[in-house]
C-alpha cells in the first residue's frame, strides 16, 4: 500500500507517525510545500517575543529524523499541484526549479491546513506588514525586529494570533496596537468577559481599538500607515495581518471533492472525503460541533492531531470515528489566562438552543492558603435539562485546571447536578473543597429548581432605571458592607448589609421588586433565600458587583490575596 500525504504539520506528521506504527510495509510519502514538515506552530510568536530562543526547538521533526525513525519520505518546498483521482496520482511541483512530477497513490490524506485571510484591500504587499502562520513567517519578523529595531507596531484582527503577537511584541518594548473589526476581541469569548481581557491589555499599555474598520495600508519613509474607515490613520513601524484562516482547499475543489462550510472539505465520521480513496484531516476540513451537532469550521491544533490518527487508524483497517471537537482552548495573555470550551451564551442561543449562564468568581485555591487568585467564570447551561454547554474563564493559576474538567463534562453529556458530584482533588495549595467547577454546578441547580432567580447585569441597571421612582420599577438592593460600599455601588441602589437584613426588612420597599448583589453573587443569592420565605420578589444579580466593575472601562481583576464571598483582604 502506498500513502500520500499532502501537508506536514500536525494533521498530517501524525497521520503518517501513526500509520508507520500500524503498517511497517506501507510506502509513505509526505509532500510540504513550506521547508518544515512538522514544527511548533503555536509557539512561533513566542519565538519572536524572545521566550523561545533556539529556533531548532521550533521544529519536532524534519525530513532526516522522519526517515532515519519511521522510514518515512518526507519531501519539503515541494507543492502538490492537481489530482488525477482516476490515475491515483498527485502532480507535484518542486519549488526550487519549478519541475513538476507524478506521484502514485493507493490512499492519499489532504492536510493542507488554513491560509490568512486576504481582505483584498490596497497596500497588502507591503514589505512591513506581515502575516503570521508558517516557521519562514516567524523568522521572517523575527529577523526585521532584530534587524530594525521597531518601535511602533499594529496589530490588525483580535484572535489567537493577533493577540500572542501583541503581547510579544509588548514584552519585546514595543508600543502595540490592536485594531478589531467587531465590538469585542476573542471571538470564543461573550462580550462581557472580553471586557476583562479588554483591559488587561490596557492595563499592560496596549491600545485596543474596537469597532474599527482598516480600509488599506500605505508605505511610509520608514514605517506603514493603517487607514481606518474612521479616525486617524495609524502610523508605526511594522504591522501583522491577522483578521483570521480559511481553509486552504483549492486542491480539493479543482480535483472536484465535495466542500462544505466556507469551501471546507466535507469529509465524513470517518474523515474521508466524498472519494473513498481520499482522507482530510486539519484546518482545511468541516466538522460536527460537538455540542450542536451542527457543521462547524474550528482551526487547532488539538483536533488536528486526533484527527490525523484517525485517518490513519481507518486506512490500515481499524473502525475509527471522529466525533467532532467544541473548541476547547487556552490563551496566555501576560498575568491572565483565557480559556473556553464548547459554546459562548450568544452562540448557544445563536445555534436555537435555550439557554443562559452563570458568573461566578471564586479564588483558585483556599483562600486562607497564601496567594490565592481569583477566576472569572461564565458557565453556559440549556435551560430545560441542565446540559453543559460551555464556559470561559478568565483568571490566573488554576484556570485551566477547570476549563479541561468542564470541557470533559461536555463530551460525556454532563448536567448542572453531574458537575456538583464531581469528585475533584483537594488540597489548600491547589484548590478548595467545594471547587470552583462544583460551585458553578450548585448555582445552575438551584437556577434549575426554582430555589432563586437571576439577572444580568444589562438587565438589572434597565429594570431598575425604567420608570424610575415609580412604585412599579425594581429596586437594586446591595448586601455588601458599608466599607466595600464606600469604596464604590451603583448609584440609587438601596443598602442593607447581609447580616442586618433580618432585622431591617420593614425598611424594604413593599410590592417591588428586588435586584440584589453583592461583591460576587454569593451573599445576595443567601439574601435572596432570606427575602423569597419572608414574601419578596427577588432575583440574584449575575456575578456581583465586583464582574461589574471588571467589565466596565478599566477595571481590573481582584488582586491576589482576594477572600471569601469576593471581598478584598
Amino acid at each position: 500500500m502506498k500513502v500520500v500525504i499532502i501537508g506536514g504539520v500536525a494533521g498530517g506528521a501524525t497521520a503518517a507517525a501513526r500509520l508507520r506504527r500500524l503498517n511497517e510495509a506501507a510506502e509513505i510519502v509526505i509532500i510540504e510545500r513550506t521547508g518544515y514538515v512538522s514544527y511548533a506552530n503555536c509557539g512561533l510568536p513566542y519565538y519572536i517575543g524572545g521566550v523561545i530562543t533556539d529556533r531548532a526547538k521550533l521544529t519536532l521533526q524534519t525530513p532526516e529524523s522522519f526517515w532515519d525513525r519511521f522510514r518515512i519520505d518526507v519531501r519539503v518546498r515541494q507543492e502538490a499541484v492537481s489530482i488525477d483521482r482516476g490515475a491515483r496520482t498527485v502532480s507535484i511541483r518542486r519549488l526550487d526549479d519549478g519541475s513538476v512530477y507524478a506521484e502514485r497513490y493507493d490512499k492519499l490524506i489532504l492536510s493542507p491546513g488554513a491560509r490568512p485571510v486576504d481582505p483584498g484591500m490596497p497596500g497588502t504587499d507591503s514589505e512591513r506588514l506581515f502575516t503570521l502562520r508558517t516557521v519562514e513567517d516567524t523568522f521572517r519578523i523575527h529577523d526585521f525586529v532584530k534587524r530594525e529595531h521597531p518601535q511602533t507596531a499594529t496589530i490588525v484582527g483580535g484572535g489567537f494570533i493577533g493577540l500572542e503577537m501583541a503581547e510579544n511584541l509588548s514584552e519585546r518594548g514595543l508600543d502595540v496596537t490592536v485594531v478589531q473589526r467587531g465590538s469585542h476581541l476573542m471571538p470564543t469569548l461573550d462580550q462581557d468577559m472580553a471586557a476583562i481581557l479588554h483591559n488587561n491589555l490596557r492595563k499592560h499599555g496596549i491600545r485596543v481599538l474596537l469597532d474599527a474598520n482598516v480600509t488599506g495600508f500605505s508605505a511610509l519613509n520608514e514605517g506603514i500607515r493603517t487607514a481606518l474607515a474612521e479616525g486617524a490613520p495609524l502610523d508605526a513601524d511594522l504591522a501583522i495581518m491577522a483578521v483570521g484562516v480559511a481553509p486552504e482547499s483549492t486542491l480539493a475543489r479543482e480535483a472536484g471533492l465535495e466542500l462544505g462550510l466556507r469551501g471546507a472539505i466535507k469529509v465524513d465520521e470517518h474523515l474521508r472525503t466524498s472519494d473513498p480513496d481520499i482522507y482530510a484531516v486539519g484546518d482545511a476540513i468541516e466538522v460536527k460541533h460537538a455540542v450542536t451537532g451542527k457543521p462547524a469550521l474550528i482551526a487547532l491544533a488539538g483536533p488536528a492531531n486526533k484527527q490525523g490518527r484517525i485517518a490513519a487508524d481507518n486506512i490500515c483497517g481499524i473502525d475509527r470515528t471522529f466525533k467532532g471537537s467544541q473548541g476547547s482552548s487556552v490563551l496566555k495573555m501576560f498575568d491572565l489566562t483565557v480559556a473556553t470550551t464548547g459554546l459562548t451564551l450568544r452562540a448557544a442561543q445563536a445555534a436555537g438552543l435555550a439557554a443562559d449562564a452563570v458568573v461566578l468568581t471564586p479564588a483558585n485555591h483556599a483562600t486562607y492558603y497564601p496567594g490565592s487568585e481569583s477566576l472569572v467564570m461564565k458557565v453556559i447551561f440549556e435551560q430545560n435539562t441542565g446540559r453543559i454547554l460551555g464556559a470561559q474563564i478568565v483568571g490566573g493559576a488554576g484556570s485551566d485546571k477547570r476549563i479541561d474538567v468542564i470541557a470533559t463534562a461536555i463530551r460525556a453529556g454532563m448536567d448542572a447536578t453531574d458537575l456538583t458530584e464531581l469528585d475533584l482533588a483537594y488540597a489548600p495549595p491547589y484548590a478548595s473543597a467545594k471547587d470552583p467547577v462544583n460551585m458553578a454546578g450548585y448555582l445552575i441547580e438551584n437556577i434549575l429548581e426554582g430555589r432563586v432567580e437571576q439577572v444580568g447585569w444589562s438587565e438589572a441597571l434597565e429594570l431598575a432605571a425604567c420608570e424610575h421612582g415609580s412604585e412599579a420599577s425594581p429596586v437594586l438592593l446591595d448586601t455588601r458592607t458599608a466599607d466595600e460600599v464606600a469604596r464604590g455601588s451603583v448609584e440609587g441602589a438601596l443598602h442593607v448589609p447581609l447580616d442586618e437584613l433580618r432585622e431591617r426588612l420593614d425598611e424594604l420597599p413593599g410590592g417591588r421588586r428586588l435586584l440584589v448583589f453583592c461583591q460576587s453573587g454569593l451573599r445576595s443569592y443567601v439574601a435572596c433565600r432570606i427575602l423569597t420565605q419572608h414574601g419578596f420578589s427577588c432575583a440574584n444579580v449575575s456575578g456581583g458587583y465586583g464582574f461589574l466593575e471588571q467589565t466596565l472601562r478599566d477595571g481590573a481583576l481582584p488582586p491576589s490575596g482576594t477572600g471569601p464571598c469576593g471581598r478584598q483582604v
